[in-house]
This record gives C-alpha cells, sequence and structure tokens, in this order.
C-alpha cells in the first residue's frame, strides 16, 4: 500500500530527512484514507488525532536515529564508539587523562644520577615519577621533569613537590620552584577531533607540521610547539632565540627520551636545533645494525608562565558563600580542558575565553568585569625582600608598586596569591621603602614583579607554557 508519509532521501550533501509537520501530515492522510476520509484531525482530542500524533513521533524517531547514524562516519559530528573507529583508521586511539607535569630542583652531591621513574611526593600525598633521568652538576642541583603517577588535572602550585619518596644516595632534596602544568581528562569528543586533525600533520610534506603530529602522538604529551629559522642569522620569535638554519620544538609532558625519538624520526638530516634539553637518540631502523649511530637531539622544556587574574562580580542575595572557591575552580578548570580551550605555548590567552566557564556556574553570576595578565608585561619591578607581610624594597628597577598588585618572581619563591595591600614608608618618587602584603613569608633579596590583572589579553612566548595557581585569581563583589 502506498503511504503519503514523505521518505528520507540521500543527496549529493547527506541524508535529508522531511519535517516532523510533514511527517504528521502524512501519517494523517492515511489514516484518512483507510477509514473512508472526512475524519476530523482539527482537534487534538479525537482519537484519531491522538493516533497520527502517535505513530508520527514513532516515524520522527526513527528517522532521526537514521540521521545521526549517518553522520557519524563524518569526522566533524561523530563522538563516541564511532568516533574512536574513524581514529583507529589513522592508527589513533583517543588519549587517556594525562598526567600534571612539573618541573622540580633536584638538589644534592655532585655525580649523583636521577634515574627515570624516581619518586618524589607532595603536600597532598600524590606521588610523581622522574620522567627524564639528570646528574646532579657541580653546584649541587639540577632542574627534572616529574609527571604525576595518578592521571588528571592534579594541581600542584610551586613548592608543592618537595619530599623525597623513594631514598637515592646523594640526592637531599626536591622541590618545584613554579606551578606545575595541570593535565587533563580523557580527551573529550572536540579534543580526539582536534588531535586527529593535529596527527594527520604527521604525514604531512611540511617539517613542522610532521614533527608536531609526531610528538604529539607521545604518551604524556600535554602540548607542542614547532617553529624553524630559515635565514643565515640568529632571529628572535616569539621571545625564544633561534640559530641560523634551525627548528624549534618547545615540548609539556612525555618522557624526554620517547620525545626525542619522535623528533628524530621526522627531523630534516643537517638542521640545527635549539632548546634547553639534549637527549641522544640512537638510530637503530633497519638496514643498519650494531654499533648503531647516535645522534643529539636539542628541545626546549618551557618554563612556566603565571596567568594572573581579576574578576569583579555584581553582588547579590543569591550570590553564594564560596563565590570566591567557585570562581577560581571554573577557570582553573579551563587549563586543563574543561568548559572552554586549554591554553598552549606560544598562544595569546584572552580574558573572554573564560567567561562562559564562570557564567556556567549558575544564573546568580553577573560578570562586572574579568581581565587577565602575566609577568610578561609587569607595571613594576623592583630589587626587596619579605619578611612577614613586609615587602622592603631596596631597588626600583622599573615601573610603581600599586595596591592590587600581584607580586611574582622568576624563582618561584614568592607565595602564589600575594598581593600589595598597602604602602608603609614606599616612596613612589624614589620607588623604595615597605610595603605591605597580603601573605607572611620569608624571601632572600631578588628581582620582584607587580603586576596589576587589568588586561583582556596575553601574549605567551613560545618558551613559556601558561600555568594557573588559584590563588592568583583574584574575586572581588561590587
Amino acid at each position: 500500500m502506498a503511504t503519503n508519509v514523505p521518505q528520507p532521501v540521500f543527496t549529493p550533501t547527506g541524508l535529508q530527512i522531511p519535517s516532523a509537520a510533514a511527517v504528521l501530515a502524512g501519517v494523517q492522510a492515511d489514516i484518512n484514507a483507510a477509514f473512508g476520509g472526512n475524519l476530523n484531525f482539527t482537534s487534538p482530542a479525537t482519537p484519531q488525532n491522538q493516533l497520527a500524533v502517535s505513530i508520527a513521533a514513532i516515524i520522527n524517531n526513527t528517522y532521526a536515529s537514521f540521521l545521526s547514524l549517518t553522520n557519524q562516519f563524518d569526522p566533524q559530528y561523530a563522538f563516541g564508539r564511532y568516533q574512536d573507529a574513524l581514529g583507529e583508521i589513522y592508527g589513533l586511539q583517543r588519549d587517556p587523562a594525562e598526567s600534571t607535569v612539573v618541573q622540580a630542583t633536584c638538589s644534592g652531591l655532585t655525580g649523583t644520577i636521577i634515574p627515570i621513574g624516581a619518586l618524589a611526593q607532595d603536600n597532598a600525598g600524590n606521588l610523581y615519577s622522574c620522567t627524564q633521568a639528570g646528574t646532579i652538576p657541580v653546584g649541587g642541583s639540577v632542574i627534572l621533569e616529574f609527571a604525576a603517577n595518578i592521571p588528571g588535572p592534579t594541581p600542584c602550585p610551586a613548592n608543592a613537590l618537595n619530599t623525597i619518596y623513594q631514598a637515592i644516595p646523594g640526592w637531599d632534596s626536591v622541590i618545584n620552584l613554579a606551578d606545575g602544568v595541570i593535565g587533563q581528562n580523557t580527551e573529550t569528543r572536540a579534543q580526539f577531533e582536534a588531535s586527529r586533525q593535529a596527527t594527520l600533520q604527521a604525514n604531512g610534506q611540511s617539517v613542522l607540521a610532521s614533527i608536531r603530529g609526531a610528538v604529539l602522538e607521545v604518551s604524556g604529551v600535554l602540548d607542542c610547539y614547532t617553529a624553524e629559522n630559515d635565514t643565515g642569522s640568529p632571529i628572535v620569535i616569539g621571545g625564544q632565540t633561534l640559530v641560523a638554519n634551525s627548528v624549534y620544538v618547545a615540548v609539556e609532558g612525555g618522557a624526554a627520551a620517547d620525545v626525542a625519538k619522535a623528533i628524530f624520526t621526522k627531523k630534516p638530516p643537517g638542521c640545527a636545533m635549539n632548546g634547553n634539553t639534549t637527549i641522544a637518540v640512537q638510530d637503530n631502523q633497519p638496514p643498519l645494525v650494531p654499533p648503531y649511530p647516535t645522534y643529539n637531539i636539542t628541545f626546549e622544556i618551557p618554563n612556566a608562565l603565571p596567568i594572573l587574574f581579576s574578576v569583579a562580580l555584581a553582588n547579590g542575595p543569591n550570590v553564594p558563600s564560596n563565590v570566591t572557591q567557585l570562581v577560581q575552580q571554573a577557570i582553573v578548570n579551563v587549563f586543563s580542558g574543561i568548559g572552554g580551550t586549554r591554553p598552549t605555548i606560544g598562544s595569546t590567552i584572552y580574558a573572554t575565553d573564560f567567561v562562559p566557564s564562570v557564567a556556567a556556574l549558575g544564573s546568580w553570576v553577573k560578570i562586572n568585569s574579568l581581565l587577565i595578565d602575566s609577568p610578561n608585561t609587569p607595571d613594576a619591578q623592583c630589587t626587596g625582600s619579605i619578611g612577614g607581610t613586609t615587602l622592603t624594597v631596596s631597588a626600583a628597577i622599573s615601573g610603581v608598586l600599586a595596591v592590587g598588585q600581584i607580586l611574582t618572581d622568576a624563582a618561584g619563591n614568592i607565595a602564589p596569591g600575594t598581593v600589595v595591600v598597602s604602602f608603609g614608608s614606599y616612596n613612589p618618587m624614589t620607588g623604595t621603602g615597605t610595603v605591605n602584603i597580603s601573605l607572611s613569608q620569608t624571601v632572600a633579596s631578588e628581582t620582584i614583579t607587580g603586576t596589576l590583572p587589568d588586561g583582556n589579553s596575553v601574549l605567551v612566548n613560545i618558551n613559556q607554557t601558561p600555568t594557573i595557581n588559584a590563588s592568583n585569581i583574584l574575586v572581588s563583589l561590587v
């Protein structure tokens, strides 16, 4: 029997299904014809109309299921098991949760070897494993990368990783002078699609894209940035000097040996390299036989760049008492890819990137302002020391300290969230004197930076990884 219900149609642009109204009209026409005509469908309460609506709903749901299924063959729309299947075509699997990565200073006797897998513990009891072997040099300390043993977004503030969990003779202490780079949960649909597109570059003709794609496939890698200098002289790109005729690779996370091997597989021969980390890689690919040739691969493990925030919300009766913690967590989540695009090496971070995550906290959120900044663009720099809640400034370098500025330093000695609250004897004209700060601590004389989060964007250099500490997110009600 012929039907008046319109059918789905496969077109060059994909499956097209009829509208719900067209399906209902077709079902009503079929019922009317079956009963000899003149049935009343104008009243929703009639049995024939209720029957037509029910049948039409079943048909529409079936059509929608077929449409959803056909969309799963498009990487732009696929999710779940279907997206995993498309990834398998490229030999790509959804990344599991990635661990927080932290740069730790290991101190002890000269010549002591810190092996891969050496364990340290943070204040919260989380264990971290060393991902690159190192030898303590003359001077007594070496900076090595550690990754949390439990994958996922584990916060590791500056100075939190401070206990040697597994004793190694000659290794006396461990400390992270900067915030760790927060890990991430299992890849979301959008993140997996971005990874698929990025790893496709590993087979591309562009050397930079190929290197980046290969590095991103390394387990534990959170971020990668590539650049090149194709001139015969050194040039500066994004705050980093690149030597003549060279490539530059900045990598956050992953075992150093695995990263170096990935770079080696794609780097053109005879090309100079840049960075602060050098790993020897053995070329053992057939038809080569022992002794295998060994090459030094150099890349950059970026320094941490603290991102500073100032958030002002309208006060009201529905604002919860823990508003500060809620806003801080919403912003921290974005740095692990939750509720927004994760900030990356060499990127421009916009304050507006964090507005949706904060606004999603509830209808009570009325954002007066959300501003951002970093020590890359300080308002003041000085030489000073801290005792208790007093900063004593001995010399001005640039700018003037002001109330509300967040204090930071390159060594990570200053506690996150340290804010200028008032002046003692500080004289803006000379730039010296005492300043009252928000957190009690002891810091020896060093260069100190004061930054007021009052910008709309932050430019991250290509040798920096943006990091976040909840204490550096200032929240106020106005």
